[in-house]
């Protein structure tokens, strides 16, 4: 495995290249995306019994997301971002200093992807899991860091379990947002998961809808290749978002608010087009749904911009996201420490001044509530 010194890992761009030393984002940062992690042992500590002993004898269910094929070689993440002990993002220095403190970031919001295929564990133990993963998250990223933000991880597959996990952390400011799969045992839109989209809109939360979850590759099936995967991530988040969109949620919870982690962007304009068009002539097949799919997702869903989509000709990306007329929504997001991380210094530079500075940091502001410095454009 390549390693390099945390400084000069500080100093690469997402193309690995070297950027100048002690260069700063002209504009502040706040980050949708970062996966933290958390070693067999840590959690153990955190689990009561019984659910210690059996997480120490048989472990969980699922591989980690990371580790499911094809991407199971480093586990898709940067070769430098392991640390001396644990895997990345488990070490809060290091996510210091290749993140917080070389782009002087505001503040980033933290995604464990564990509580994925833990929330579909048996119910008590998925609530165990859970609840163990979000402590963990307070102890050893949010109280030692300021900067950082959280998601509340849930047992998602047992909507009680998970309705009372958002109760208990919803007081703490600091979560910003309920944690949920793309891929989930039943279609996201069922009436099983309605109660946790409506704990969430009731604590004032939106859904971080990430990629990934138990689905099996349902829609699109189990690739060969990890280009088949990666290079076509947004067919998961799009038949999530036709499904609650088409499903009638978003008309039964008027306070419901939906962040599409890590999913792309550059698919939704014509998703939009043809959910409007079919709409307009299909409205009775879809009796609780009330408005054109495209005014309801603009109201009511946030997307952030990694992994995105780059044309050979880099003008067309701008006219994409104009297209898809929400500019206001998109969210810039880094995934550290994925190999393909987005250095908040050169990403998206292609786009306009005036589109760019608000998704490196006020439309993720206005949405988890962060205060930015008086200053920002």
């Amino acid at each position: 495995m390549t390693t390099v010194s945390a400084s000069e890992a500080a100093a690469r761009t997402t193309s690995g290249t070297p950027r100048p030393a002690g260069r700063r984002p002209r504009t502040p940062v706040v980050d949708a995306d970062i996966h933290p992690a958390v070693v067999p042992a840590r959690l153990a500590v955190e689990l009561p019994a019984p659910w210690r002993r059996r997480y120490e004898r048989f472990g969980v269910r699922g591989a980690p997301p990371p580790a499911i094929y094809p991407r199971v070689r480093n586990g898709g993440m940067r070769a430098d971002a392991h640390p001396p002990s644990g895997p990345p993002g488990s070490d809060l220095g290091l996510l210091r200093e290749q993140l917080l403190d070389p782009y002087d970031l505001v503040a980033g919001v933290l995604i464990p992807l564990q509580g994925h295929t833990w929330g579909a564990e048996e119910p008590a133990y998925a609530a165990a899991l859970c609840r163990a993963l979000n402590d963990i998250q307070v102890a050893d990223f949010l109280d030692p860091e300021p900067r950082l933000r959280a998601s509340i991880c849930i047992p998602h597959e047992s909507p009680e379990h998970a309705v009372a996990e958002i109760e208990r952390r919803s007081g703490d400011p600091r979560f910003v947002q309920v944690l949920f799969p793309s891929g989930t045992h039943l279609p996201v839109a069922d009436a099983k998961y309605r109660p946790i989209y409506a704990a969430a809109a009731a604590a004032g939360l939106p859904i971080g809808m990430h990629l990934g979850g138990t689905e099996g590759h349902r829609g699109d099936g189990w690739p060969s290749f990890y280009l088949e995967q990666h290079g076509w991530y947004g067919n998961a988040m799009a038949m999530a978002l036709t499904s609650l969109v088409a499903g009638g949620v978003f008309d039964e919870l008027p306070d419901l608010r939906l962040v599409l982690v890590e999913g792309g962007i550059t698919w939704l304009p014509s998703l939009l087009w043809g959910l409007d068009a079919g709409w307009s002539v299909f409205r009775d097949d879809v009796p609780a749904l009330h408005r054109p799919p495209s005014e309801i997702v603009r109201e009511r869903c946030w997307f952030t911009t990694q992994p995105i989509d780059e044309p050979e000709n880099l003008a067309h990306l701008a006219t994409t996201l104009r297209h898809a007329g929400l500019t206001d929504r998109i969210l810039f997001a880094s995934d550290y420490p994925h190999w393909d991380f987005d250095d908040p210094v050169t990403a998206l530079r292609v786009l306009p001044a005036d589109v760019r500075r608000p998704i490196m940091a006020r439309n993720a502001a206005a949405l988890y509530g962060v205060e930015l410095p008086g200053d920002t454009p």
